[in-house]
């Protein structure tokens, strides 16, 4: 029930809605295809209307629905994690309708955009990824005793409406730094690190400020291989010297 759960179940979710909707608009899949509520109409008076193969997320969304939601509906006696569970999921799919956009073509003599046919695509799931990380990062905890309806840990945020959008979770996340063998958590101790770098592999963050180790290790390798006539490779033994960096 943490938020790192949380992300799990949302960007899955987003990530079915996806990979399906993609596939329907490709034409790989018989039960659908393109969005076919938006092949007439449009606006003539601003010079386009819908046309091109809109993405069928009603569809996608639907096919998540039924395949990740219907095993937690089925549990009696629903508990928090799992309305949670349900919540985030419905996250996920969220985030993908949110950032759907209109493309457009334009059409006329020479160029012109005298007339535009447009449709809706999804965005690229890196950008949908990025929004949840964003939902991850501000997820918002939930007390894991359940009433008429979820609401916050924080007794004096509970009047602040939880959106279909949010990130849910009941419990904090542990020490991931920290080697827990009941959890499964096997610490960053002695993992490779990238002292140059500022991202989630550099040292600073991810040996959690416990500093690194630095060691030499010496490669040995074949190099500037010929061939000689006739017939076998000549090779050279090339050595290196890298620098290695370890968590302490």
């Amino acid at each position: 029930g943490t938020k790192e759960t949380a992300f799990i179940y949302a960007v899955t979710s987003a990530g079915l809605v996806h990979s399906v909707t993609r596939s329907c608009s490709a034409g790989n899949m018989t039960e659908c295809s393109c969005d076919v509520n938006l092949r007439h109409g449009g606006s003539a008076s601003e010079g386009w209307h819908w046309g091109g193969c809109s993405d069928d997320i009603h569809y996608g969304m639907s096919f998540s629905r039924k395949f990740l939601d219907v095993p937690f509906k089925n549990i009696t006696g629903k508990s928090g994690l799992v309305v949670m569970n349900l919540h985030n999921n419905e996250a996920g799919r969220q985030a993908v309708a949110k950032l759907m956009s209109v493309d457009c073509r334009c059409h006329g003599v020479s160029g012109s955009c005298a007339v535009k046919t447009c449709w809706k695509t999804m965005s690229s799931f890196e950008k949908i990824g990025r929004f949840l990380k964003d939902k991850y990062e501000n997820s918002i905890q939930i007390s894991d005793r359940l009433k008429k309806k979820l609401r916050r840990k924080e007794k004096s945020q509970r009047k602040i409406p939880i959106g279909k959008e949010d990130l849910l979770y009941v419990n904090k996340s542990p020490n991931y730094c920290v080697e827990d063998q009941k959890l499964g958590i096997p610490g960053t101790q002695g993992r490779e690190c990238n002292r140059t770098s500022q991202g989630p592999d550099g040292c600073n963050l991810l040996c959690c400020g416990r500093g690194y180790n630095t060691h030499v290790v010496r490669h040995v390798e074949r190099c500037e291989c010929k061939f000689v006539w006739c017939c076998y490779v000549r090779c050279r033994r090339c050595e290196t010297m890298t620098d290695v960096h370890t968590c302490k």
